[in-house]
């Protein structure tokens, strides 16, 4: 979800098996108050563009069942109930699971969403847990962006910066309270789900905890492979380690290595035109490049941008003139896979021989570290 300070990957990003994997059954029962009987209920999987898996008639009295299969360790998958309201399924196979749905994504007449419960697992259980901190979190973000945007109108940096504490204290709440469940969600799918919520730059040690218990009690699982993969690409680039070459083309064509710069301080910096706390952090970037550039301080711009157009006329319009690449891939960009991106602004400050000696620096605590490396000139 977006918020304040942050453009993060999408929630139900831990779909990655395919379906021809498939190797346990699963059974969907449910109730489609408003729903013509012989219309369809589709399963369909988690991804753009969608796919559909399998589907069945709602028969009378707006009652559905339909088995199908998952792949071996679980997948977030979609089903479509009504041909408009969509619930999300955590299914590991084995279980049978219990739906109830309005059938309509918002009703034409009375504006009124949909309502839906999905029970049957300790998944689905721990996602509307999960749900229901997104949901309360994402309306009070709403009301702090109107907020913030009444406080810039009248220059009142005071209350900005107290809106910004209370995101913060909030945003922590939600944490810890995510971070209590995980020892009972076990080796489940939604244990994967629930890291979504933490920030593995802030909370490291609770990623190699979870990686760990995959490792020991289910490590078969393709997500758990995947956790255990990325925990170890993240160790690599923790401070203090080398920060692993990057080489992707500019906005002429031409491949750009971040080793090309070494011998400079270099802010790597991932972002996209379409992040809008990105494009209000840049001012305050590129106020820094000007001051520090002939000081030996250099920015490499790796964009999350799909589309070069939109990314080239951002990088115009906010008089970005440093060194930018990308692989037009969005949150599938290679480079921030390797760096182990989940939201932006992320960056990561190198020292002249490529090491990480710091991360996600910004506004004044960017500006008092470049101070303190570059004031001697070295």
């Amino acid at each position: 979800m977006k918020n304040l300070f942050f453009c993060v990957a999408s929630l139900m990003a831990i779909s990655v098996s395919t379906y021809a994997q498939a190797t346990k059954s699963f059974t969907v029962t449910g109730k489609v108050n408003k729903a013509t009987p012989g219309s369809y209920v589709y399963l369909e999987t988690n991804a753009q563009p969608t796919r559909k898996l399998d589907s069945t008639k709602v028969e009378a009295g707006n009652t559905f069942t339909l088995t199908s299969k998952v792949a071996d360790g679980g997948e977030v998958l979609v089903l479509n109930v009504g041909g408009g309201q969509k619930l999300a399924l955590l299914v590991e196979g084995g279980e049978t699971l219990n739906v109830t749905a309005d059938g309509y994504k918002m009703d034409a007449k009375t504006g009124q969403v949909g309502k839906s419960t999905v029970t049957g697992s300790k998944n689905m259980e721990y996602y509307e847990k999960l749900m229901a901190l997104r949901t309360d979190m994402e309306t009070r973000v709403n009301n702090w962006n109107k907020q913030v945007a009444t406080a810039t109108e009248k220059k009142d940096n005071k209350r900005v910066t107290q809106i910004e504490q209370e995101y913060q204290t909030a945003e922590q709440e939600v944490v810890n309270k995510v971070k209590a469940m995980l020892p009972e969600m076990g080796t489940s799918l939604v244990s994967l789900f629930a890291l979504n919520f933490i920030d593995i730059n802030n909370d490291f040690a609770t990623y190699e905890t979870l990686a760990q218990r995959f490792e020991k009690e289910n490590p078969n699982s393709p997500h758990a492979k995947s956790l255990i993969g990325r925990v170890a690409r993240i160790r690599g680039v923790m401070v203090g380690s080398q920060a692993p070459e990057i080489s992707l083309n500019d906005t002429t064509g031409t491949p750009v290595p971040l080793s090309s710069l070494r011998g400079k301080y270099v802010l790597v910096d991932f972002w996209a035109s379409w992040c809008g706390p990105c494009r209000m952090e840049n001012p305050n970037v590129v106020r820094m490049y000007n001051k520090y550039k002939d000081k030996g301080f250099a920015i490499y711009s790796v964009s999350l941008d799909q589309t070069k157009g939109n990314w080239t006329k951002a990088i115009r319009n906010d008089n970005l003139t440093w060194t930018h690449v990308s692989d037009l891939k969005y949150w599938q960009s290679a480079a921030a896979q390797q760096y182990g991106v989940q939201a932006i602004p992320a960056t990561f400050l190198l020292d002249k021989e490529g090491k990480i000696i710091a991360k996600n620096l910004r506004g004044e605590a960017l500006e008092q570290k470049l101070e303190e490396i570059l004031k001697s000139g070295q």
